[in-house]
């Protein structure tokens, strides 16, 4: 085996783990969440199976020829590699959430694969070998090319192939390309072996289409689809997550309780019928957005979404292109927040999440600073916040907005907040002190009274406020 085949064959192991590990997050995350715990699972399987491919490789090149064992590897693992999602999708319902199901999912779904492909490093090693002549610099060399597979593994998923291809795509080319190069690395490559893999990769490639999944669309960063409801209601489901609802042909009807709080707060804080200018940090299935247009018609949002497959299906199936005054920008909230002007705008509204946490970036006073520019003096920042007993996130939250806000209001029923409680809460910060008894009005005449706490910074004093510099939102909520 020449040194150029050879840095090849180690270049695209390499490439082929990343790829699996890339993808088993984003595959595992609607059975699991999208959770430190299910990042952190993803990370230690993929760790696990390269330590034991490199020292399984290493042993069997040993007793065996080692292009045998490389083309094996690469045989096993490009086979591995298409059974990864239709493992995820039959497992991931029996498994439930949770760490150690993350760990068990992971694990039972790319353990495989990621352990074949390990023992290719090690077996085009030995067969490089020839003596302890230059043995430093064939090493050297191969752990380099498998380094720098890794990494075009890690750019090429995230950066490029996601955006352009179903993930399914993305694992077929991968595991062609695994088998190809198995082929190519074979001493020898009869007929009953070439036609067995062929039959088993064909086999496979028809279970990785046709096992059903949750998804009506792989986004960049969610499995999403919409759910009928009742009537002309639609709700989007990201990941595992509920998400948001949409009365499509009343879009003033808010169905979730965390939407009517919203509005609770919007409607006390300005005068009926104003038109305001709002920004969405989070754009959903738009039906904030689409409540104020119908609500206070002459307003304008700007949403600000980072995902574009979130945006086109709502565009698809949700009516959203239909929604008068409507900025969408696609991008990070917190940069394409940055670029919005100094008071322009009347309310700020947080529903960007992560599985159920507000991503951590947006969590931070020096973020709470920046929606604090952005409001007019009169302005108000509602933000929904996921959590549970022991409520520590959102005891985080809580004093983190009033780092710049000098009100800031709990709206969460009572029977959230007792032990073992949970759910949505929402904070509204303001300037301006808040009109208490309105707001309570119209949370009882909705059927959640006692739920408007304007003590929220004392009720969780001493909780931590978050910076850019220590935000752990997975671990207070945990």
């Amino acid at each position: 085996m020449n040194a150029l085949f050879a840095r090849i064959v180690v270049l695209v192991s390499g490439a082929a783990i990343l790829v699996v590990e890339t993808l088993a997050t984003r595959l595992v995350a609607p059975y699991v969440g999208l959770t430190l715990e299910s990042t952190t699972a993803v990370i230690g399987v993929a760790l696990a199976g390269i330590a034991a491919g490199a020292s399984l490789g290493g042993r069997w090149a040993d007793v065996l020829p080692p292009r045998r064992v490389a083309a094996g590897a690469l045989v096993v693992g490009g086979l591995g590699v298409l059974a990864v999602r239709p493992l995820v999708r039959v497992l991931g319902p029996t498994l439930g959430p949770g760490p150690l199901a993350a760990v068990l999912l992971v694990a039972a779904s790319t353990l495989v694969s990621v352990t074949a492909l390990a023992m290719v490093t090690p077996a085009v090693t030995r067969a490089r070998l020839t003596g302890l002549d230059g043995s430093g610099t064939v090493v050297g060399d191969l752990s380099s090319a498998g380094t720098i597979g890794s990494l075009a593994g890690t750019f090429l998923t995230g950066f490029v192939l996601v955006a352009l291809l179903p993930v399914e795509a993305i694992l077929v080319v991968t595991a062609a390309v695994c088998l190809l190069v198995a082929l190519l690395v074979a001493t020898v490559r009869g007929r009953a072996a070439v036609t067995g893999t062929a039959v088993a990769a064909a086999v496979l490639g028809v279970t990785l289409v046709a096992v059903p999944g949750r998804c009506d669309v792989d986004t960049v960063y969610y499995c999403a689809r919409v759910e009928a409801g009742p009537a002309s209601t639609r709700v989007l489901v990201l990941d595992d997550l509920r998400h948001s609802a949409v009365d499509l042909v009343d879009p003033a009807r808010l169905q979730f309780a965390y939407t009517q709080r919203f509005a609770d707060a919007i409607d006390t804080a300005f005068a009926p019928g104003r038109p305001l200018r709002a920004v969405h940090l989070g754009g959903g299935g738009f039906t904030m957005p689409r409540w104020l247009a119908a609500t206070r018609p002459g307003s304008a949002s700007t949403v600000l979404e980072v995902d574009p497959g979130v945006v086109e299906l709502g565009r698809r199936e949700l009516g959203v292109d239909t929604i008068p005054d409507l900025d969408v920008r696609v991008g990070d909230a917190r940069t394409a927040l940055a670029a919005l002007p100094d008071a322009s705008a009347d309310v700020v509204v947080g529903d960007a999440f992560g599985a159920r946490t507000v991503p951590w970036h947006l969590a931070t006073a020096e973020f709470v600073a920046e929606v604090h520019r952005v409001l007019r003096p009169d302005g108000i920042y509602v933000l929904n916040v996921i959590d549970r007993d022991p409520l520590a996130l959102l005891g985080a939250q809580a004093l983190t907005v009033a780092d710049r806000f000098p009100h800031v209001t709990l709206l969460m029923r009572p029977d959230q907040l007792v032990p073992g409680g949970g759910g949505n809460g929402v904070l509204v910060g303001s300037d301006r002190a808040p009109d208490l008894a309105a707001r309570a009005a119209r949370a009882s005449a909705r059927g959640e009274p006692g739920s408007v706490m304007g003590d929220a910074v004392s009720r969780f004093a001493g909780a931590p406020v978050l910076t850019d510099d220590r935000a752990p939102v997975d671990r207070l909520q945990t």
